[in-house]
């Protein structure tokens, strides 16, 4: 699409999963994409797959000096930019009891403080360009509760309410700031999942990546009028009772 073929994006934790799925839609929309993650040989393999219009560049979301350098190459690479998506996330399993400190700090680290200095970090950017996006991908844990990962769920209930703080700072400056909130999706992340969580569902399965990133994908380029908002793609779980999570193990998306 010509519209915004002269511009970029950035998808964090973007070298497998839901982040792979979301970088496909937005070259598929025209934009420059640089994938930003921790996963090197994911990330160069899938910025090849889409060349020239994706680079792969390690990116520690919680180091704000690479920060800096992953904006400044996005830029150079593919001009001003237009979007930033949130998807960097790591998941524990653990009450609140059993859960490590650190681990329950780390989680906070990823999920919310990577997030966090995504948008501060790239507002002047998205601003200079006059406008843009930030999706903030969350999950169905951030509207409600589940036992057994309280450093998870805490992380995303606190990136709904900065997303809604970032839209009311940012929306006088054409950036629109929104949610998107998965339920369980088949990524590397939940393969230690039951399946049978979902069969309560109005829709009785899991999603697929490609869901959640065609959600994505309409938010950046379509939903021109939506800002500090929540999209529930979860099959209809949050509409009545949902299962709990089970399973051992962390994991990023």
């Amino acid at each position: 699409m010509a519209e915004f073929a002269d511009r970029s994006a950035i998808v964090t934790g973007g070298a497998r999963g839901i982040g792979a799925a979301v970088v496909a839609e937005l070259v598929k929309a025209g934009f420059g994409v640089v994938i930003a993650d921790l996963r090197d040989e994911h990330g160069t393999t899938l910025a090849g797959t889409f060349a020239p219009r994706a680079r792969f560049h390690h990116l520690d979301v919680t180091d704000e000096g690479a920060w800096q350098r992953v904006i400044e190459e996005t830029e150079r690479e593919f001009g001003p930019l237009a979007a930033l998506v949130n998807n960097a996330e790591i998941l524990d399993f653990g009450t609140v009891e059993t859960e490590s400190p650190d681990m329950f700090r780390h989680v906070l680290d990823v999920n919310l403080f990577g997030a966090w200095l995504g948008i501060r970090l790239t507002a002047p950017r998205l601003r200079a360009a006059g406008g843009g996006t930030i999706v903030n991908v969350a999950s169905t844990a951030g509207l409600m509760g589940y036992a057994g990962i309280s450093g998870y769920v805490a992380s995303k209930w606190a990136l709904r309410g900065l997303t809604k703080a970032a839209a009311l700072e940012l929306g006088s400056s054409g950036i629109r700031v929104c949610s998107v909130h998965p339920g369980p999706i088949h990524t590397a992340m939940t393969a230690g999942i039951d399946e049978s969580i979902a069969a309560t569902q109005p829709l009785p399965r899991f999603g697929e990546p490609q869901e959640v990133a065609a959600m994505v994908r309409f938010l950046i380029t379509e939903a021109t009028f939506s800002t500090g908002s929540e999209f529930v793609i979860d099959g209809g779980a949050t509409t009545g009772q949902a299962g709990a999570l089970e399973a051992s193990g962390a994991e990023h998306r």
